[in-house]
């Protein structure tokens, strides 16, 4: 039995249900499982579309499917989520959610916040120069950005925190402009509160995200899953053909089993750290052309992952000890661990044999 204990936060994506604005944007009811009931093979043996099993096609605006989906992760010894937040200078997106939890309080399962800082753009019809929703920042905003979550999620006796400090992620860090001392008016207002501080961490969306978080004022940096600096995103000899002569690439390939091999590899941040693990990748439900797909994942492998990424870290303390996977429900990435008509609940499995041995 190992002496350590480490804990999964698996992370939320809470767009399985119809808003106002994609209603306008994407047509009526569009919701995630629009573009996931659309996907088709596009090579022999391409595993698409990824359909739910036991969860079925759930919207997250009812009580019961957020039971259904905590009471999942629990059962499988993941400790809480991580769930991305929508902030746009006061104005949030797919907030209902996250609201409805901290309203009645249920489901009882740890969770936290991750602000997926970036602008809302129409990349997924491959226009990702449409600016839908803009992201702005200014001193004033961070302040009534923090002041909100005071008030709201942070105060919540389920909300995770290390060592009393709400624990948050910026994830587009390279974009916030005065970083800083962003980072600071975030701290000030948090204090205002009445809490010791935040426990602020920086998502490495690739490898030099984050130069020097200790600099900026970041207690830790989290490596998140895809790591796109470590992927083979070439195009292939044929593919090379078909751009000389004008055509569009449907989709990139990688190996699952070999991406594992390169992320062991990976030395680790000379600073505090988080790791963080995927149980697959293949966004073509997403995007018609260049798609990405990792291939040939399996729940062997990602367990295989997982044991030895666990093996490995040394938490920083005894609540500093958190394993990202990105993600539980990623369905039209093709990355989650909820169960599919494929492979049942059999990543859950893999993930509960795992964290069971550091409880």
């Amino acid at each position: 039995m190992q002496e350590k204990k480490l804990r999964g936060l698996a992370v939320i994506l809470p767009q399985f249900h119809p808003i106002p604005e994609n209603d306008k944007w994407w047509g009526k009811g569009f919701t995630e499982w629009t573009n996931v009931t659309k996907a088709q093979p596009r090579f022999s043996g391409h595993y698409q579309p990824h359909l739910p099993a036991d969860l079925g096609f759930y919207d997250l605006r009812l009580e019961q499917s957020r039971e259904e989906q905590a009471k999942l992760a629990e059962e499988h010894s993941i400790y809480g989520f991580c769930i991305h937040h929508y902030w746009f200078n006061g104005k949030q997106l797919l907030e209902t959610p996250v609201n409805e939890m901290l309203r009645l309080g249920k489901p009882d399962f740890p969770f936290m916040l991750c602000w997926a800082n970036e602008n809302w753009t129409r990349r997924w019809d491959g226009l990702d120069q449409e600016v839908l929703m803009k992201q702005d920042y200014s001193a004033e905003d961070h302040r009534a950005h923090a002041k909100y979550l005071c008030e709201t999620a942070f105060k919540d006796k389920r909300y995770i925190t290390i060592d009393g400090r709400p624990f948050f992620l910026f994830f587009n860090t390279h974009i916030i402009p005065d970083l800083k001392e962003s980072i600071e008016i975030w701290r000030d207002e948090v204090k205002k509160h009445g809490f010791p501080d935040i426990y602020l961490a920086g998502v490495k969306t690739y490898q030099d995200a984050i130069k020097d978080p200790e600099g900026v004022g970041f207690d830790a940096v989290v490596e998140w899953q895809p790591d796109w600096g470590n992927l083979n995103i070439n195009p292939n000899f044929w593919q090379r053909v078909k751009q000389k002569l004008g055509f569009k690439i449907s989709y990139f390939k990688d190996d699952y089993a070999s991406v594992v091999e390169r992320m062991l590899a990976k030395k680790d941040p000379d600073t505090k750290h988080f790791h963080c693990i995927m149980p697959a990748w293949d966004n073509c439900a997403r995007k018609k052309q260049r798609a990405f797909v990792i291939d040939g994942s399996t729940p062997a492998l990602y367990k295989n992952w997982l044991q030895r990424l666990c093996d490995k870290f040394t938490p920083a303390s005894k609540e500093e000890n958190f394993v990202f996977i990105n993600a539980m429900n990623e369905w039209a990435e093709g990355n989650h661990l909820e169960p599919d008509q494929k492979w049942g609940k059999q990543y859950l499995q893999a993930t509960k044999e795992v964290f069971d041995q550091y409880k």
